[in-house]
């Protein structure tokens, strides 16, 4: 009888550490793991995303309002992509000379910054980390001249071998409006702004860039022919 009753109370202990089968472990669940969209910084995209957008945007416009310009007193396939080719070089190297200086003058201002940050006069050295942290001129020079020549062969490459003035002008002018209509949703959707305004507000300015010069260089070649026959 005692060996069966200390039986019964190894089975009721054994019993009782079991856990029943019937118990749902929750996850504890990180209340404070990061969203995928809080991980984006878009102001970290800024500087990067201003030169490209601004440099591709630039080339476009400049180039397709040249071209329409030229197109405008001169109906030669020729002279449009002559002054398209000399507007895309002589921008990108002012896009890249421009980009230089303004980025080295930025470069030398947070040197100075950081070198009366710095109390001890044996710590003033700068280390190579924070060099390397700081902005580099000669990358941002050759960032925005290959921004500024990519946007610019959109219209060069689009208009310049059509022989017909009247299909070069459009064609010209349809291939702007598309290019900048996506590199104004582009630059809205790395920034996290609304494409739509984005692509509107690039349109108006690149449409009325073009207009401004068409319509220019219309006034002034006919007030030189007038004045080229006019007794």
């Amino acid at each position: 009888m005692a060996l069966n009753h200390q039986t019964q109370t190894k089975e009721s202990q054994n019993h009782a550490t079991i856990p029943p089968n019937n118990i749902t472990i929750i996850p504890n669940h990180d209340h404070d793991a990061p969203n995928c969209d809080d991980e984006i910084d878009y102001l970290g995209r800024a500087q990067w995303l201003r030169a490209a957008v601004l440099g591709a945007n630039d080339g476009l416009v400049s180039v397709a309002s040249l071209m329409i310009g030229v197109g405008a007193v001169n109906q030669s396939a020729r002279a449009m992509l002559v002054s398209g080719l000399a507007g895309l070089v002589a921008g990108a190297c002012s896009m890249a000379i421009g980009e230089y200086v303004s980025v080295y003058a930025q470069y030398d201002i947070e040197m100075a910054q950081m070198k009366r940050e710095k109390d001890d006069k044996e710590a003033a050295v700068i280390t190579q980390e924070e060099r390397e942290s700081l902005p580099s001129p000669i990358q941002a020079a050759g960032a925005s001249a290959l921004a500024f020549a990519s946007g610019a062969l959109i219209p060069l490459l689009a208009g310049g071998f059509i022989r017909s003035m009247k299909i070069r002008l459009i064609v010209v002018c349809v291939v702007t409006t598309l290019a900048l209509a996506g590199f104004g949703a582009i630059g809205a959707a790395l920034g996290g702004a609304s494409a739509k305004k984005s692509a509107i507000r690039v349109l108006v300015g690149g449409w009325a860039a073009m207009a401004i010069s068409f319509g220019t260089l219309r006034l002034f070649g006919l007030a030189l022919h007038e004045s080229h026959f006019s007794p």
